[in-house]
């Protein structure tokens, strides 16, 4: 059984701007196997979110395949790939993306509210969750009430409660101070060495160092793909 998790080929995704095509991302292919760490850097305009948004299964490529897990999403229409990106994805924004007048607690159980399983169960895994970030004492608090690294381990509970096959972080230290990002990609590390596939989304070279592979873009191509030592 092959344990590759995504496989890309030939990937292109235009934009129309009146009579004028952007071509976002011009052709590209790889594969990223099970229990990778992949970061993916490039300047601004790259491609790379372009990139994050069709991996992620919120955004569909113009031309080319993408497999997730066997799958090709780019045949599955907007339910499935919402049901599908569910199962199989946990995403950490930036921005964090909480709600902010749930509680921590509720915020990481919302993935699991169209999964069938009984409220008890889902408080009973998020507390868990949590509990696993550090933050077992701030589940009754609200994103307001807690700082920014916190708000950023509540995302990353969030992002594990389904036991998605890829953790998607999209630059996942850019609202924070050094210090704090580096407890963040600490925790993310752990994650990778507990089997996780990581795939890490930043413009920060030192950042990107904690993957053990950094694929370049520029000008939506791929410029060059690293495997660090």
């Amino acid at each position: 059984m092959s344990n590759i998790v995504i496989k890309i080929e030939n990937l292109k995704k235009n934009y129309y701007l009146g009579k004028v095509v952007v071509e976002a991302l011009r052709g590209i292919s790889f594969e990223i196997h099970n229990g990778e760490f992949v970061s993916i850097m490039g300047p601004s305009g790259s491609g790379k979110s372009t990139l994050m948004h069709i991996i992620g299964c919120l955004d569909y490529p113009t031309t080319g395949k993408y497999f997730l897990s066997g799958q090709d999403v780019t045949k599955l229409d907007d339910n499935q790939l919402a049901i599908f990106r569910n199962q199989k994805i946990g995403f950490v924004f930036q921005q964090f993306n909480l709600l902010p007048r749930a509680t921590n607690l509720k915020n990481v159980e919302l993935p699991l509210i169209y999964s069938g399983i009984s409220s008890r169960k889902r408080e009973e895994m998020s507390r868990k969750a949590l509990e696993e970030v550090g933050l077992g004492n701030r589940i009754k608090h609200k994103p307001s009430e807690i700082s920014g690294g916190q708000r950023q381990r509540v995302a990353i509970a969030r992002a594990l409660i389904n036991n998605p096959s890829i953790i998607l972080a999209d630059e996942p230290t850019g609202n924070l101070d050094s210090k704090t990002g580096l407890d963040i990609m600490k925790i993310i590390q752990k994650l990778h060495e507990q089997g996780n596939t990581i795939i890490l989304v930043t413009h920060e070279p030192e950042i990107a160092q904690y993957a053990r592979r950094i694929i370049h873009l520029k000008d939506g191509l791929i410029d060059r793909d690293e495997v660090i030592a």
